[in-house]
């Protein structure tokens, strides 16, 4: 492996950020701050684009490698560096994790990505109704943990399931979803918020967050 620092390009309100950042934290793995500013359109020049020919954010640099696209990096990070791991060793378990992944990270998370609500308000649309129907039905992921769940997603070690929940449940309170309909999502987002690697990863704790959103 590469000796040099890792590089994360990363924008401060991007879940898919947000659940890298937290691995890297988890794992202990120093690394650069680089934000992209994507609501200055920072990812769609030619700069960035060389490394990410997607144009979204995270870009992971590490091991001399260039990594793109959330799950990726965290599957990567975790075949790498196996030290506290984020998916358990029963195959079963495993797979219990990869399907709480795909559901938040796969199925809900990108409708409501920012060029899916550039694109429904240039429309005419209406992006507010739009994120809460897409979140509200896709929390109906609730009753799967209702089957999986201990302390966190499955059972009481924190998962990559995880990674991916608590960056979800940031979004649906920013666009005002009413979370006492998903007391037992609340609950394991609660207590993950209680995680040092998860509050190092937070949108607030991040050099790009404006003044104005930090507490």
């Amino acid at each position: 492996m590469s000796s040099e620092k890792p590089i994360l390009h990363s924008y401060f309100r991007s879940s898919c950020s947000w659940r890298v950042r937290t691995c890297l934290n988890w794992k202990g793995i120093d690394y650069e701050y680089c934000p992209v500013d994507l609501l200055e359109g920072a990812q769609k020049k030619e700069e960035y684009s060389e490394i990410n020919p997607y144009k979204v954010v995270p870009t992971l640099k590490i091991d001399g490698n260039v990594l793109s696209q959330s799950i990726a990096i965290l599957e990567y990070l975790e075949e790498t560096r196996p030290e506290k791991p984020l998916l358990p060793k029963d195959p079963y378990k495993r797979a219990l994790v990869r399907s709480l992944v795909q559901a938040i990270a796969g199925d809900i998370q990108p409708l409501h990505y920012i060029r899916t609500l550039q694109y429904i308000e240039s429309t005419g649309g209406n992006k507010n109704e739009w994120v809460i129907y897409c979140i509200t039905r896709g929390f109906e992921v609730e009753k799967q943990l209702a089957k999986t769940s201990g302390k966190y997603c499955v059972g009481d070690e924190v998962t990559l399931a995880d990674l991916c929940l608590l960056p979800q449940v940031y979004d649906s309170k920013r666009f005002g979803i009413d979370m006492t309909k998903f007391p037992l999502i609340q609950r394991i987002a609660n207590d993950l918020s209680e995680l040092d690697a998860f509050k190092k990863a937070h949108p607030q704790n991040q050099i790009d967050c404006p003044a104005e959103e930090r507490n």
